[in-house]
């Protein structure tokens, strides 16, 4: 079990946590080079990945109610009972949506996607930085490591992201090519 979660945060912080930024350059690539890229099939297997990501997760989140309904229940949380069901379906439910070639061949659609299935972390991620920011301005000196180490987290996962979508791009050009040299 310890080497399955280990995998999947492998899995998290170096391709789930850099799909929007893969996207972004992704979108960037085929507004300034229209059709001249493989973008399209570099999407699909965004979109693959991320349907593939959401079954795994969706396997061992029903293993685990299974095993500890008490632990994970939502309908308690009064406060913030939508926010806990809305970071709960939406990883779970919304890559489905991506079965849909429609939808499925939209780049902003799987953005809204890639978003969504993390929306948890980027909410948790928002709330740690709006209170240490809270907690420097009550306090003279600041504290720069925070601010440095997550600039360089950001800066990071942007620059893992470009790079996975430039090197899936030149795969496909790749490919592209010696399938045009065989024939």
């Amino acid at each position: 079990m310890e080497l399955y979660k280990r995998t999947i945060e492998i899995v998290d912080w170096n391709l789930i946590y850099c799909l929007i930024p893969m996207l972004l350059t992704l979108i960037l690539i085929e507004l300034l080079f229209t059709y001249r890229f493989e973008t399209k099939k570099v999407l699909n297997l965004i979109r693959w990945t991320i349907i593939i990501y959401t079954i795994v997760i969706l396997t061992d989140t029903i293993i685990r109610i299974a095993m500890d309904p008490e632990r994970f229940t939502f309908t308690d949380r009064e406060p913030y009972n939508k926010e806990y069901w809305i970071m709960f379906l939406s990883p779970l439910i919304l890559p489905f949506t991506l079965l849909i070639k429609k939808l499925a061949s939209n780049f902003s659609y799987i953005l809204f996607v890639a978003f969504f299935i993390k929306i948890g972390f980027y909410f948790e991620r928002f709330v740690l930085i709006v209170t240490h920011y809270q907690m420097d301005s009550l306090t003279e000196n600041g504290n720069q490591e925070y601010k440095n180490l997550f600039l360089f987290t950001i800066g990071m996962l942007f620059l893992q992201g470009i790079t996975f979508a430039v090197l899936a791009l030149g795969y496909f050009e790749i490919r592209k090519q010696k399938l045009s040299t065989n024939q």
